[in-house]
């Protein structure tokens, strides 16, 4: 038996940072991708996000590769977005996603940062969370990426 233990935190935006994904309903969204964790044998910690994004704290399944369900992912929100009222300005995900990964010891911190990101996005734009994320990879943003 093989034994895994990983904790993904991935942020997914709007394409072109667009405010698109309603507030008021966001509990529908955040409930569906509760649903294609649970179907891929996965485990979801915590959704939470803004209008133009989404964290989500999950452990993958171990034969699942991350960019396949990651791809899958944005696919079917994608098209439950499309069909369902309180989003009829949501027109795709951004190309790119990015996503760190935890140890179990971090689990509470990451998931009391998802559950508070609307009052933290009261004194930190999107774009400062999304490069201080991608710094804590040792990454840079790509401006290209940025619009897309």
């Amino acid at each position: 038996m093989s034994y895994v233990q990983l904790l993904y935190h991935a942020v997914i935006r709007t394409k072109a940072n667009e405010p698109t994904l309603s507030l008021e309903h966001s509990d529908e969204l955040y409930r569906y991708i509760w649903g294609v964790i649970k179907n891929k044998n996965s485990v979801l910690y915590r959704v939470n996000g803004m209008e133009d994004h989404v964290h989500i704290l999950f452990s993958l399944h171990p034969t699942i590769a991350l960019s396949d369900f990651m791809r899958d992912l944005k696919v079917e929100t994608s098209k439950m977005l499309k069909r369902t009222v309180g989003f009829e300005h949501f027109t795709a995900w951004g190309e790119k996603y990015a996503t760190l990964t935890y140890s179990l010891r971090d689990k509470d911190t990451i998931i009391n940062y998802i559950k508070n990101q609307r009052e933290h996005h009261k004194t930190v734009t999107f774009r400062d969370e999304y490069e201080a994320f991608l710094k804590e990879m040792e990454l840079k943003l790509d401006e290209r990426d940025w619009e897309r």
